[in-house]
């Protein structure tokens, strides 16, 4: 079974800067996209980034030409480059990945437990 780890979360005024990251871990799996999502209070989950196996990206509206994200192979890992933050950028920061359980011989879409993300003067 795969696991997803997000980290890199917390308090930083308007205007600064976060990293986020997702690791995952397990073995003899591929995957195939991981998608970045973040959720405030009372309102619904938004899609904020998307990054394929190939490398291709999308972003959300309200994160693009702020929002960056990449991936590291090599670590199994991908991050999300937040600059410019604003206080609308508050909320849980959950990464999601899809892709191929080798051993289990099926796909999978597994999510991390999240980060929180404060943007407050």
């Amino acid at each position: 079974q795969v696991q997803l780890v997000e980290s890199g979360g917390g308090l930083v005024q308007p205007g600064g800067s976060l990293r986020l990251a997702c690791v995952a871990s397990g073995s003899n799996f591929k995957i195939d996209a991981t998608r970045w999502y973040r959720q405030a209070p009372g309102n619904q989950r938004e899609l904020v980034a998307t990054i394929s196996s190939g490398g291709i990206t999308n972003y959300g509206d309200s994160v693009k030409g702020r929002f960056t994200i990449s991936r590291d192979n090599a670590k199994n890992t991908v991050y999300l480059h937040m600059n410019n933050l604003k206080p609308d950028d508050t909320a849980a920061y959950y990464c999601n990945a899809f892709g191929f359980d080798y051993g289990l011989r099926q796909q999978f879409l597994y999510w991390g437990q999240g980060t929180q993300v404060t943007v407050s003067p």
